[in-house]
C-alpha cells in the first residue's frame, strides 16, 4: 500500500505569505514509509522582495506553521532564498533533500535553477550530516523502543552511504534497504501505525547492522571522489542567483 500526499497540499503553500519559489514533500512521505496516520512535512522556500531586506523592517527569513487538514497533522517550513542558499552552501542533507525531493507541490523556473545547481553543492563532508542524524536517532530509539527512529536511522545512514559512493541521492528506504531482509516487514508494520514499537526480537540486529553502517558510511566518506567543499564556481553561480531573484522583485 502507498501512501499518496493529499491532492490539497498546493493549497497549504499558497496560503505562504511571499512568493513560492519551491515547494516538496519531506519526512517520511519522501523516506518511503509514510503511515495512514503519519503527518505531512511541507519543506519551501521563499523570495522576500527587496524592501524587506534591506530596510529596517525585514521580513521573516523562516515562515513555519502547523495544524490539521482533512484530520492529516501539518508541519510546513519555508525559508527566504537567502538563507536557503547558505544552508545548501553548509554541508546541509535536509535542504538537499528538500531540493531534490521527488514530490514537487509547487515548482518554478528558480527552483529548476537551484536544482541544476544542487549537484555541485554535494560534498564528501555531507557525511557528518547523516552520521550525527543517525546519532540523534539511534539515541532516541534507545530511550522510546519505537519503531520510527529505528526506521530513520537505517534511513539515513544508508542514504549517507549512497551519496558518498555515487554522488546522487537516494532517501527511499525501499529502494535502499534492499540488503536487509526485515526492512519491508518494518515499513509495512509502520504503515499501520506512525509511533509503533519496534519488534523487540530485532532490537540486537538492528544495532548490529546500524553499527556496521555507520562504519561503511565513515568508510565511503574517507574514499569518497566528491570533494570536501563546492567549488568556487558553484558558489558564484548560487551568489548570482540569489542577486538576480532579489533585484527581481524590485
Amino acid at each position: 500500500m502507498t501512501i499518496e500526499v493529499p491532492d490539497w497540499s498546493a493549497e497549504i503553500v499558497a496560503t505562504l505569505p511571499h512568493q513560492v519559489i519551491f515547494a516538496t514533500v519531506s519526512g517520511a512521505h519522501l523516506y518511503g514509509f509514510a503511515s495512514v496516520d503519519s503527518d505531512l512535512d511541507l519543506r519551501a522556500a521563499h523570495l522576500l522582495p527587496a524592501a524587506e531586506v534591506v530596510g529596517l523592517r525585514t521580513g521573516p527569513e523562516t515562515l513555519q506553521s502547523g495544524g490539521y487538514r482533512d484530520g492529516v497533522e501539518l508541519d510546513v517550513v519555508s525559508h527566504d532564498l537567502l538563507k536557503f542558499a547558505r544552508l545548501l552552501n553548509s554541508r546541509n542533507g535536509y535542504v538537499l533533500e528538500q531540493l531534490l525531493s521527488p514530490l514537487i507541490v509547487t515548482t518554478t523556473p528558480l527552483h529548476a535553477a537551484l536544482t541544476e545547481l544542487a549537484p555541485s553543492f554535494v560534498t564528501s563532508n555531507h557525511a557528518h550530516h547523516y552520521l550525527g542524524f543517525a546519532a540523534t536517532q539511534e539515541r532516541l530509539f534507545a530511550k522510546t523502543g519505537d519503531l520510527k527512529p529505528a526506521l530513520y536511522l537505517l534511513r539515513v545512514l544508508l542514504t549517507g552511504q549512497h551519496l558518498m559512493r555515487t554522488g546522487t541521492l537516494e532517501t527511499d528506504l525501499n529502494v535502499l534497504g534492499n540488503g536487509l531482509d526485515y526492512v519491508r516487514d518494518l515499513i509495512a508494520l509502520k504503515r499501520d501505525a506512525e509511533h509503533g514499537p519496534f519488534p523487540t526480537a530485532l532490537t540486537s540486529r538492528l544495532l548490529k547492522d546500524a553499527a556496521a553502517l555507520r562504519d561503511a558510511l565513515e568508510a565511503a566518506r574517507d574514499s569518497s571522489a566528491l570533494p570536501a567543499t563546492p567549488p568556487a564556481s558553484a558558489v558564484s553561480a548560487l551568489h548570482e542567483l540569489v542577486v538576480n531573484a532579489r533585484l527581481a522583485t524590485v
